[in-house]
């Protein structure tokens, strides 16, 4: 699948995610950017590639929606997964390196023992391949991973890696996969994790343990854009490791358009509604309050940039810059960020709040919470009942969602104006539900 390709149905999926049904076929082609010939295409793609790799009841096959989250609490299978799976082969190279895969599983063979194998072992409709392209395919498979070159001189001898699950005995298999299943689906990034448990819960299979025995944990993660945006994650990480800039097409959430086209037929051009980038990558910071990836640049006219990595499309690594001048950039960025509660880096403000501690006996859950998710902050008893926190950020935008989120168990004592601009959302949020209560 081409890399443009790929953004559309990451952006799709996104809008899906988020939607639901709430869009018309018109209205969902128009906020993506595309034709309704290019929805309908990209849905039945999509269906297609979700079939393939899970069957769908006669219903699911006509909701894609549902189609997706065809079982509730399963979350091996979030939306950016499969994408990975078919995103840059062909089907061609899909079927060869699988069977490749497969020759190499118990025993060891060259190249052109390999070449002679697949040439036998093809599929008639696909064309059988040569040496080069069978080197090739090794070089993949042995830098992924995937195969061990054998020891001993030319010519080299290949077999798959499987020592680890091979040298593990059922019991020390199944604290693996719980392992690794409760990891991928509460830490972030998560997307490796997940092709990982599906190897492990392969190989569970092939010693015959029943499916029911990798459900022991059950999960369900709402914040898909946190895993359709981790398909940049590699391709930013490499670029920082290796001081590359970087070029994309930016779309502003703001904007309200979450994919543009990329132009490559003159008749058909048009002026994108994107903003084009040039950005030394210097950090990326997960927000997790609300799922969020974003990346920290340096812009070379405009300084620390700040992007929604959700915006970014047609990434593409582009010079490197010495050593000196991204450390110089690196220093900046840590400096300008160092009391920002996410990205913010506004003027610093002193924020001073009061909790009220639950009104019966267990766990203090909120004194817990603070402590926990606080950062930098200070917590100090106040009396049996409260105590209070004390920080200092850069703005208040981003860590209001959080004390708001408390309720009526936090009073906001400093800055002044912001207990007054926390007074008026809540009248306004009461001015809301007050015909509603009124009907009780």
């Amino acid at each position: 699948m081409a890399r443009e390709s790929f953004d559309k149905e990451v952006q799709f999926l996104r809008l899906l995610a988020l939607a639901g049904g709430a869009y018309n076929r018109q209205q969902f082609a128009s906020r993506l950017g595309i034709s309704v010939h290019t929805y309908d295409k990209t849905l039945r793609y999509l269906k297609d590639m979700r079939t393939s790799l899970q069957p769908l009841s006669e219903k699911q096959e006509s909701d894609l929606a549902e189609g997706l989250r065809y079982n509730y609490y399963e979350s091996a299978d979030p939306l950016l997964l499969f994408l990975f799976r078919a995103k840059s082969l062909k089907e061609s190279e899909s079927v060869r390196l699988s069977l490749t895969i497969t020759l190499l599983q118990d025993r060891e063979l060259t190249a052109k023992e390999l070449l002679d194998a697949c040439s036998e072992s093809m599929p008639a409709d696909f064309p059988c391949p040569d040496e080069k392209t069978i080197r090739g395919d090794l070089k993949y498979l042995e830098a992924a991973g995937v195969i061990k070159r054998g020891e001993g001189g030319r010519p080299y001898r290949y077999r798959a890696a499987n020592d680890l699950i091979d040298g593990l005995s059922d019991d020390e298999l199944l604290d693996l996969y719980d392992y690794v299943d409760v990891m991928a689906n509460t830490q972030v990034p998560a997307v490796q994790g997940y092709l990982l448990r599906d190897t492990l819960k392969k190989a569970l299979a092939q010693r015959g343990f029943a499916p029911e025995v990798s459900d022991i944990h059950l999960y369900k993660y709402h914040y898909h854009s946190r895993i359709l945006d981790e398909a940049h994650l590699h391709a930013i990480f490499q670029a920082i490791r290796e001081r590359r800039r970087l070029h994309f097409l930016y779309l502003s959430p703001k904007k309200g358009k979450n994919y543009a086209s990329k132009n490559t037929n003159p008749l058909f051009e048009r002026e994108s509604e994107g903003s084009e980038e040039k950005t030394l990558p210097l950090l990326v910071i997960y927000d997790h309050q609300y799922g969020r990836w974003y990346l920290i640049g340096h812009h070379a006219k405009l300084g620390m940039m700040k992007y929604r990595m959700e915006g970014i499309t047609q990434l593409e690594a582009g010079e490197a810059v010495e050593e000196a001048v991204f450390s110089a950039r690196l220093d900046r960025a840590r400096e300008q960020l160092k009391q920002s509660w996410v990205t913010d880096t506004l003027r610093p403000v002193k924020v001073v709040a009061r909790f009220y501690n639950p009104d019966r006996a267990g766990a203090n859950f909120i004194r817990e919470r603070v402590e926990a998710q606080g950062q930098w902050g200070t917590v100090r008893e106040e009396s049996e009942s409260t105590f209070l926190f004390e920080i200092t950020v850069n703005g208040i935008y981003e860590i209001k969602p959080w004390l708001r989120s408390f309720g009526s168990s936090c009073e906001i004592l400093e800055p002044a104006w912001l207990c007054k601009e926390l007074i008026a959302e809540w009248e306004e949020i009461r001015g809301y539900y007050e015909s509603v209560r009124e009907n009780f």
